[in-house]
Formats: C-alpha cells, structure tokens, sequence
C-alpha cells in the first residue's frame, strides 16, 4: 500500500538534481522556433508542414521558412511524402518511435527462423534520408559470423537492404539525396562519374527485388537485402542476411534469394495485420 503524501517521510535534498529551465528573458522568437523544429524532428523522425505551423502557433509559411533554412542547413530533409526529416547535420531519426519498436516486435520471431534457418546473421534496417539505422540483429551459431549491428548507422547506398529501399524512390529523389545539397554536407554525394551505375544497380535491384552489398560498408563482409512493404505497399524497412564473404556464394546457392523472400512476406502479412503510424 502506498503512502499518502502527508505520511510521506521527508526527503533529503538532493545536490545532483538541476532546478528546472526558465525560459530567457532575452528569448528570439525565431530561435526559439527553429530549435522547436530540431526538438520535434528528433523525438518524432517525421514532421509535416501543417504539423510544424501547428506546434509552433504560427502560419504555415512561417514554418515553411523556418524548415527551408533547416533543409538549406542540413539538419532537415524533404523525404518522398513530403515529410520534413532528421537531415545529415542531425544524423539520424531516432529508432524508438512508437511504429518502429512495433515493426522490431513483429519482425523479431521472423528474423530468429530464418537465422536458424540459415545460420547466419539476420538484420532490421529503417532508412532516414541517405542513412539506414539498424534496429535489430538475430546472429547465426557459425564461429565465423557477422555480429550484432544494432544502433548502427551506415550509408543507405552501401547497404543490401538500403539499396533495396532506395530502388523503390522516385528518380527525382534519388537525386535529391545523393546529389543536391544535403549529400554535399552529409558528405554522402554520390559522384557524377558514378552516378549512372548507381542508377543501372537500382534499375537491376528493382527488377530483381533483391540487392547485394559484396563488402561495401566492412571488409570481409557480403549480405543480400530486401525491403519491407506495409499493406499500402510503402517500404516501412528492410531484412538482410549478412554472412563472412567466404560463404555468400554457398549460402547463396542454397536459396538465399527464395528463403529471405518468403519471410519477409510473411512478416508483411504480420504489418498489415498490425497497422500503426509508418507502418
């Protein structure tokens, strides 16, 4: 049984416990929105125009100002929704969003089968802007396997299951992420000179429905990715299976493509069934 307040015995004060903020006299209304801005695009990943104006209590081309000079910036980034997201100087959205810790929960038992099924490492990846983060690891039993990546940050371009991802984008924002000025300050710019190969891999991913990644993020290291589809057909993440480059090509031989294809439409099965926001 709880105590009530009055029989509550007192409490010694505590010297590490900071009085709480007040705001400045000296405030700039301005400031104080733009950091409003980063304060929600961090906690929430995603943020809209209507929603921003509406947070901050100002007219939406106010708030369309104040997220141009974030995008101009780097700390924003326009996705294919039009969604207003964590940009290159932010780093990363952050992976405990109510959507994302439901899409590890339903990928989790999927991701142990196939694991066992394979013996080799298996991954959950979310993309944000050109970087994926990686949400979940199930290791395989091998001595020799790739270890757990979970809270990683890689490229989305060097990445089985961000290439995947990303061949599911419009044209113009692939462009957008590897070519415009958020890639120039993220230093994720993909060079003109290797641009159109980058193109033909995603035009190959596409129609293959898989992509590959021969020791492009670490050395020693390939993996075979597809994307996740939410039951509106959106890519809400990605699986990949990630194996010592001196066993892709017999794991490979052995069904990769068909075996990680049928979990992740099995756990497709599992989102649409379980609908929530990204999801």
């Amino acid at each position: 049984m709880q105590n009530s307040p009055a029989s509550q015995p007192s409490r010694k004060p505590d010297p590490t416990r900071k009085p709480a903020q007040k705001r400045p006299t000296y405030s700039i209304e301005a400031v104080d929105n733009a950091l409003q801005l980063l304060q929600l695009l961090r906690d929430g990943g995603a943020l809209r125009l209507k929603d921003a104006a509406a947070e901050l209590g100002v007219a939406p081309s106010t708030a369309h100002r104040l997220l141009a000079m974030l995008v101009y910036r780097g700390f924003a980034v326009q996705d294919e929704n039009r969604r207003y997201v964590p940009g290159p100087a932010m780093g990363v959205g952050p992976a405990g969003l109510s959507w994302t810790r439901q899409l590890r929960d339903l990928a989790q038992p999927h991701m142990e089968l196939l694991s066992s099924r394979l013996d080799e490492t298996v991954n959950l990846m979310v993309r944000v802007g050109t970087k994926v983060r990686f949400l979940a690891t199930v290791e395989g039993s091998n001595v020799l396997r790739i270890g757990d990546r979970q809270g990683t940050v890689m490229r989305a371009d060097k990445t089985s299951g961000g290439k995947a991802m990303l061949a599911e984008l419009e044209p113009g924002m692939i462009e957008q992420l590897f070519r415009g000025h958020n890639a120039e300050i993220g230093g994720d710019t993909i060079q003109a000179s290797d641009y159109p190969a980058f193109l033909r891999e995603l035009d190959s991913i596409r129609g293959n429905g898989f992509a590959a990644n021969f020791e492009g993020t670490e050395e020693g290291v390939s993996a075979l990715g597809m994307a996740l589809h939410n039951r509106h057909g959106q890519v809400v993440g990605a699986l990949s299976v990630a194996t010592p480059a001196t066993r892709f090509r017999k794991v490979f031989d052995a069904g990769l493509v068909a075996t990680l294809r049928a979990t992740c439409r099995q756990l497709e099965v599992d989102i649409a069934a379980n609908p929530a926001e990204g999801a």
